[in-house]
């Protein structure tokens, strides 16, 4: 169970165009840059259990592999889908409710880091946490 443990953002890459992509506003941008997010992930089985924590809210998801639920990102865009397990890789795969567009997402360990790719319209980012 790699991905168990609490994990604290260190760094981004091209995190702000993907969320401009995503057609976040400028402001929100900016914060969202500096979010402080912290992810506590428990996994047991199939189950998993993760917590976010940021600068703007704390939440609490619970999702069974390929089994598909609803979310809510930090700027209010609603996403129905799941998580998968390929190899060592969690890889999500989710819809937007506004628009029908495909936002897929990968948690990967790599090393002592949780690397954390989105990918949107073309423009991939990455959110890379150490263990907090």
């Amino acid at each position: 169970m790699a991905f168990n443990g609490t994990w604290k953002v260190d760094r981004n890459e091209n995190y702000e165009k993907f969320m401009e992509t995503m057609g976040v506003n400028v402001m929100k941008r900016k914060l969202g840059a500096h979010d402080n997010l912290k992810i506590t992930i428990q996994q047991d089985g199939n189950k998993f259990t993760v917590k976010e924590s940021s600068n703007f809210r704390t939440i609490e998801i619970e999702f069974t592999l390929g089994v598909s639920f609803e979310y809510s990102l930090a700027d209010g865009t609603e996403l129905t889908g799941s998580w998968n397990m390929e190899g060592n890789k969690l890889v999500g795969s989710f819809t937007r409710k506004d628009n029908g567009k495909a936002l897929r997402a990968y948690r990967e360990v790599v090393g002592d880091e949780l690397v954390q790719t989105y990918i949107y319209e073309g423009v991939e980012a990455k959110r890379i946490f150490k263990r907090g």
